[in-house]
């Protein structure tokens, strides 16, 4: 009868322990508008005190919000247009199908994004069609929210993070002062895939892919000065042991290279000389790449994102961002493959006050 009894009460407090455990669990969305897709994210935070999350799904709609920027300064009336029924049919989709309350669910505009002029129009439409604000992330923000999401708290002081969107390049690094408070020095430059490819087609519809070869290698020395120019702005970054890389140019790369093969850990080594390699075959033999695309899920879904002149342009920055480091042979370079949406993640979590901050 004891036995029987010892059962039954341990059987309750099982249960009880799942329905305590089910229910401290919170579903949090996230929108972001970024200057070439809208990503959604949709995260369950299991335990607010620790900090402990999991990411429940996580998709993209390509809108290339941001092309207008290289030409006049401005986001497109019609982008925007396209952009804000995209958010706001995902916003519904959160709501109604992923039952996420209304106050757990934020939208945003990455720093792409926030450096056209005219930045206003998206928040008033935004507003208008969500009830909604939309705060514009500055590239520092993004880039110490980049951190907290790409990079493990215990290797922040040997570590910097680099991410190559479509806008802009942002990242950062962190030192420790007072007492052991550890501070963000960002990293960023107005320059990113569709940027540059924008620049290098000097407003021209359609160039022969030749012709943007030859113009693109004319315009690597400003390339390389300008990412030399954002090092000296923080020196401290050429120190560390480790560079985390994330970025839609970076997943194209490991993509490619690894013919759609994932990456099987959360932060994966890769070789600079690979990057080079890469880069060779996007160039002179892209035919290559397309074949492989007719068989090969992964890299189709590389080459519907980007055409060939924007993964010349991505590689260009890749290769120029890590050629300015010192040494750079022998440093740990890490494709830190959740970077797509960590700091959007770290938004969330950090709103939901469940992040650690750093200063």
């Amino acid at each position: 009868m004891k036995n029987i009894l010892s059962n039954k009460n341990c059987l309750f407090l099982f249960l009880l322990l799942i329905s305590f455990t089910v229910n401290s669990q919170t579903l949090y969305g996230g929108i972001e508008i970024g200057s070439k897709g809208i990503k959604m994210t949709i995260i369950n935070v299991k335990n607010a005190k620790k900090g402990l999350y999991e990411i429940k799904e996580s998709w993209t709609e390509n809108a290339g919000i941001a092309t207008g920027i290289s030409i006049n300064g401005n986001l497109a009336q019609s982008d925007m247009e396209i952009a804000t029924d995209i958010v706001l049919k995902n916003y519904k989709i959160m709501l109604e199908h992923s039952k996420i309350k209304n106050e757990n669910i934020f939208i945003v505009a990455s720093s792409g994004v926030g450096m056209a002029k005219n930045t206003d129009e998206l928040v008033a439409i935004i507003k208008a069609k969500t009830d909604k604000d939309l705060p514009i992330i500055t590239s520092q923000q993004e880039g110490k929210m980049l951190l907290e999401g790409c990079i493990p708290p215990k290797k922040y002081l040997n570590s910097m993070i680099l991410d190559i969107g479509s806008g802009n390049t942002k990242g950062g690094y962190v030192n420790a002062f007072n007492g052991g408070n550890n501070i963000f020095f960002p990293l960023s430059l107005n320059i990113g895939t569709v940027t540059l490819t924008e620049k290098i087609n000097k407003k021209e519809k359609k160039i022969s892919i030749t012709e943007f070869n030859e113009r693109s290698f004319e315009y690597l020395p400003v390339l390389r000065n300008d990412f030399a120019k954002m090092y000296a702005g923080g020196a401290e970054s050429l120190k560390k042991e480790n560079v985390y890389l994330s970025g839609g140019a970076v997943w194209a790369f490991y993509t490619l290279f690894n013919e759609g093969k994932p990456p099987l850990e959360n932060f994966t080594l890769i070789n600079f000389e690979d990057i080079i390699t890469n880069k060779n075959v996007i160039e002179n033999n892209f035919s290559k790449i397309k074949a492989l695309s007719i068989t090969n899920t992964e890299v189709k879904k590389v080459i519907e994102v980007y055409t060939q002149e924007q993964l010349i342009s991505a590689n260009n920055i890749l290769i120029s961002l890590l050629e300015n480091i010192p040494n750079i042979q022998n440093k740990k370079i890490y494709f830190a493959k959740q970077g797509q949406v960590a700091w959007l993640i770290s938004y969330i979590t950090n709103k939901a006050k469940v992040a650690k901050p750093i200063y």
